[in-house]
């Protein structure tokens, strides 16, 4: 089958920039591939399709439970196989499938149209649902959140999260406003304070509804904690594909890889120079690539999406990787 054939087969959704994540991992018969974020498997398909074993890791029990219906899981033996934790506890959960290097590695970051879809999973306001956004459905949630904490708080996390320029008065808003239940309420409340006007081209509870979302789910420190477990995982040649969406997560990423490929340049012309550097860990950096004028008509929301690429190099991860 092709790659483009898979694609086309019916999926609940379509998996951003698949050609160009298959591409990056260059995926061989017989690769032993993560899936860090499963959600709704399309990566996972075209993986697969391409001859690889994969192991495809989510938070979300739902995602899990749809995954084990899927037939690869009862080949023998599997070509997929499904851990139910958290993509920054990759290393730990391929050492118990008795793994410890891999050949490729997939990174999905965010909330997946799986869960925006679902209005009872609190993630989107375009629905009325419960104030949850728990990609693992428990935990404190946004409705704790947005009820029991500060206002200066909310504030941070608004403008930290969400770079919400008027998150002083939002959280002012929030707080007047409690108690809080639904996403509707909490869209409502955030469109009053920032003077929201019907047909504007974004709606301004957009940057709330993401930090609060990120700040619940420990979102940027996951991903943080992924790479660096990725860097451990990949054997010598393997290749890392991630795919993000909004600057403060692709910042992470490109920070990281540069870091890591002794990339980035040094902050001053005034200070000492390093006398040795470190080996470089990765290398192989691709460019950032970005969804073709065609993918965005197909699929709106990969309008922000942004991937980039790194092979491993053979020197030894570092020593604070996961």
């Amino acid at each position: 089958m092709t790659l483009r054939q898979a694609q086309d087969r019916p999926q609940p959704h379509i998996p951003v920039l698949l050609d160009e994540v298959i591409e990056t991992l260059a995926i061989r018969p017989g690769d032993v591939v993560v899936d860090a974020t499963f959600g709704a498997g399309g990566y996972t398909r075209a993986i697969l399709d391409a001859g690889a074993t994969v192991h495809a890791f989510d938070r979300d029990p739902d995602a899990i439970a749809a995954g084990r219906e899927w037939p690869e899981t009862r080949e023998n033996p599997p070509r997929l196989v499904l851990h139910h934790r958290r993509f920054s506890e990759m290393v730990a959960g391929m050492a118990e499938a008795g793994i410890a290097q891999v050949d490729g590695i997939a990174m999905d970051i965010g909330v997946s149209s799986m869960q925006l879809d679902q209005a009872e999973r609190g993630f989107a306001f375009s629905s009325n649902g419960p104030l949850d956004m728990t990609m693992s459905q428990s935990g404190p949630n946004a409705a704790d959140f947005v009820n029991e904490a500060a206002e200066k708080d909310i504030a941070d996390v608004l403008y930290q999260y969400g770079e919400e320029r008027q998150s002083r008065r939002v959280a002012r808003a929030i707080v007047a406003a409690r108690p809080l239940i639904t996403t509707g309420e909490l869209a409502e409340i955030v469109r009053k304070a920032l003077g929201h006007r019907p047909g504007d081209k974004k709606d301004p509870a957009t940057r709330s509804f993401q930090a609060i979302r990120i700040h619940v789910n420990g979102e940027l420190d996951e991903l943080r904690e992924g790479l660096f477990a990725a860097e451990t995982l990949l054997k010598t040649g393997g290749r890392l594909a991630v795919v993000s969406f909004h600057s403060l997560e692709d910042r992470i990423v490109k920070t990281f890889l540069r870091d890591a490929a002794n990339a980035n340049p040094r902050a001053s012309r005034h200070l000492p120079e390093v006398q040795e550097l470190p080996l470089p860990r990765f290398g192989h950096l691709t460019k950032a690539i970005r969804p073709s004028a065609a993918e965005i008509a197909r699929n709106p929301r990969a309008r922000s999406s942004t991937l980039r690429g790194a092979v491993r190099t053979d020197a030894p991860a570092r020593k604070d990787a996961a």
